[in-house]
């Protein structure tokens, strides 16, 4: 059901319940004269019944004329025709009296006099119900425009943290391109070309997951885990014999979501300050586990831990990714263990369709 139908329902039901209660008053009020409850009751919900039809008006008549901001000429119009709907108002009750009876033998006969005398004891309520029918429109016009004020706000700053992911993004992936194309300049100064295009096909396939995912994508951790794993194999075929590598994924992790590229950057990082500055054979390991509601990544990488790294774009990109898409939910933990370097990585556990 639609909002002004919905407004519509409560604005009749009340009118209907403030005459029938209105009637029962008056009924209660008069036992000793033994009026015809029937009669006493309808009759006042279809006097009230004449507020449905003002209501209306008036927020007809506000969104055409309002009071605020605050004019002179709008006050005044208003208070005019709060004077008019209180006389037909009042033109309106009496001539139910007269035209059902409610009341028997102390059914009024004077037109003038009864209506003087409801006008005068009315008045204050009624000038007063157009004060508040008024007021409630205004305070429904205001409420509204205060949400729209809240979507839009909200709209705003998704997309102000979609840019900022986005650039985020972009710096991750020339900072990566530009490795790998140090790596592949290597192999041809060092003649082993056959290599060097291996790791140029090996970057294509990439790019184009970089490209295919921007803008703030969640992949499954099995295919962010394959990327990396590909990319690890053409830092083998740089490293020879030197560089081994293990990915041991939980089985209950594969379909868990996490952003695109996030663990690039900790992959490199283990490739450039790890296996890199050693001649001795070196080993990457990826893992995944799921605690509870938490999915813990860890790349593992023999080495030794040092201020650069800890300081370098790559890690610095990845926590403030973390923090932009999960607050206080996601983590970057870096720290040497069992021999080398361990990256642990925990962000909250949910699963891509």
């Amino acid at each position: 059901m639609s909002r002004a139908a919905v407004r519509r329902l409560l604005v009749v039901g009340f009118w209907v319940l403030f005459g029938a209660f209105s009637g029962l008053q008056i009924q209660i009020s008069m036992l000793a004269h033994h009026h015809s409850w029937a009669r006493v009751i309808s009759c006042q919900i279809l006097v009230w019944g004449v507020w449905i039809v003002f209501t209306f008006s008036i927020v007809r008549l506000m969104r055409q004329v309002p009071i605020t901001p605050p004019r002179v000429a709008a006050i005044l119009l208003h208070g005019a025709l709060a004077v008019v709907f209180w006389l037909v108002h009042t033109g309106a009750w009496v001539g139910l009296e007269f035209l059902l009876v409610p009341y028997d033998t102390m059914n009024p006969v004077d037109f003038g006099r009864r209506f003087r005398s409801v006008a005068i004891y009315q008045m204050p309520l009624e000038l007063l119900l157009y004060g508040l029918v008024a007021l409630a429109h205004h305070v429904e016009e205001f409420s509204l425009k205060q949400r729209e004020r809240e979507r839009k706000a909200a709209q705003l700053e998704a997309s102000l943290a979609q840019a900022r992911l986005m650039a985020l993004e972009l710096q991750t992936q020339p900072h990566f391109l530009f490795n790998t194309l140090n790596g592949i300049g290597a192999l041809v100064r060092a003649s082993q070309n056959a290599q060097a295009l291996s790791m140029i096909g090996g970057l294509s396939d990439l790019l184009r997951y970089a490209l295919d995912r921007a803008g703030g994508a969640t992949v499954a951790l099995e295919e962010e885990a394959g990327t990396v794993e590909r990319y690890l194999e053409i830092q083998r075929i740089r490293f020879a014999d030197r560089l081994a590598i293990e990915v041991a994924l939980a089985p209950n992790t594969l379909r868990a979501g996490v952003p695109a590229l996030l663990l690039q950057p900790l992959a490199e990082n283990a490739v450039r300050h790890g296996i890199s500055r050693s001649e001795a054979p070196g080993r990457i390991t990826l893992r995944s586990a799921r605690e509870a509601d938490r999915l813990v990544i860890e790349i593992f990488n023999t080495g030794r831990l040092d201020t650069v790294r800890k300081n370098g774009i790559g890690l610095s990109t990845t926590i403030t990714r973390l923090t932009e898409l999960y607050g206080e939910r996601g983590r970057l933990e870096l720290a040497e263990h069992d021999g080398g370097v361990l990256a642990r990585v925990t962000l909250p556990y949910g699963e891509v369709s």
